[in-house]
């Protein structure tokens, strides 16, 4: 990848940038801006230069508006919103930019276009500017036509963020710490199972969590009652053999409406396992202590149903340990961002499924359309 910082001449240039400002938006209001934040040094270099600078992200699936996107935005930066994605009025507003000004335009997926991968769309994107920037890590393993369509019909580079992303999560694969932990929880088990089977073999320890676990389980004979499981078989009674493979000793349950912990062989089938137990936790402890590096995606817990505290308690010995961190996936940045220890984490991508598949292939369809 080339970076934005190997432009030449951007004073006066039209830059199409692709942020990821699909961000948690409740009733108007963000409630999580670490996606946005993340793309300020990337839009204020742009800035320095003298560029015209135009953002395109998308939100959600499509039919919502980025415009609460725009007053978090201005917060950091002076932004100017067009709620349109093309058409007359995004002509007019990019033929008034000066240098150094920002625009941001309506989401991309209110544009069939965008998830289509139309090559019409992406041209008509690629009109607007002379020069593309992917600063959006967190959806490059999408094929829509800002990602992989737009960067081949402009001078394209990568944003700080981006570079940051693939050197961070390349350590992993190509020269990792050790004692190496990989710490993966949450559910879409077929998504993650290619990591599980990758991370047995390079990191020293892989310990499951999250609805992970639950499998495991059944396939050990253990119950898990009520519990989320996968119906499909992934050769799991061969990974139990593997040594470097932990799984929770103790989980916690709601057992009609009161939760409680219980060892792995006492779940009965009206429980619902919501979180690792204090056993778990005490276990992984001792892990964490000795360990050089710990990757992690995911939660341990089932989150949104109360099952956040042993997630919260893993990252607190996480923090306060000597290991490089490298942390990813939503549910676990949104913790880490609500309990203020951002700064005692070595590195928080911003990426959920970008980041699985980055660490399990070494590369993503949008990365690959900028080289």
């Amino acid at each position: 990848m080339r970076s934005i910082r190997q432009a030449k001449n951007l004073k006066g240039k039209k830059v199409l940038v692709r942020v990821d400002f699909n961000v948690p938006v409740k009733d108007d209001v963000v409630l999580d801006s670490f996606r946005i934040k993340k793309s300020i040094p990337t839009i204020k270099f742009l800035k320095a230069k003298g560029a015209k600078i135009i953002l395109i992200s998308h939100l959600g699936k499509g039919g919502e508006s980025l415009a609460p996107v725009a007053e978090v935005l201005n917060k950091f930066i002076k932004v100017k919103f067009v709620p349109e994605v093309l058409g007359n009025a995004v002509l007019d507003s990019v033929a008034k930019l000066r240098n150094g000004e920002v625009l941001l335009l309506e989401n991309l997926r209110n544009n069939k276009g965008e998830k289509g991968c139309d090559k019409n769309f992406a041209r008509s994107l690629a009109d607007l500017a002379d020069v593309y920037v992917n600063e959006s890590f967190a959806v490059d393993h999408r094929r829509d036509a800002s990602l992989v369509l737009v960067p081949k019909l402009l001078p394209s580079y990568a944003g700080f963020q981006l570079e940051e992303e693939v050197k961070n999560l390349s350590k992993v694969m190509k020269s990792p710490k050790h004692p190496f932990l990989f710490i993966l929880g949450g559910a879409k088990f077929s998504t993650k199972m290619p990591l599980v089977k990758k991370y047995l073999k390079s990191a020293d320890y892989v310990f499951l969590g999250g609805a992970l676990a639950n499998d495991f389980m059944v396939v050990q004979g253990y119950e898990v009652g009520q519990s989320l499981v996968d119906s499909k078989s992934y050769g799991i009674e061969k990974l139990l053999k593997n040594k470097k493979l932990i799984l929770p000793i103790d989980v916690l349950v709601n057992s009609h409406s009161v939760v409680m912990a219980k060892k792995v062989n006492k779940v009965s089938k009206e429980d619902t396992i919501i979180d690792i137990g204090p056993d778990s936790i005490k276990m992984l402890a001792a892990y964490i202590k000795k360990a050089k590096l710990i990757l992690w995606n995911g939660p341990l817990g089932k989150y949104e149903d109360g099952g956040a505290e042993g997630t919260k308690s893993v990252l607190r010995l996480v923090a306060k340990s000597r290991a490089e961190s490298i942390m990813g996936g939503g549910d676990t940045v949104a913790l880490i961002s609500e309990m203020k220890i951002e700064k005692k984490i070595s590195f928080i991508s911003t990426g959920g499924g970008a980041t699985l598949d980055f660490l399990a292939h070494g590369t993503l369809p949008g990365i690959k359309a900028l080289e």
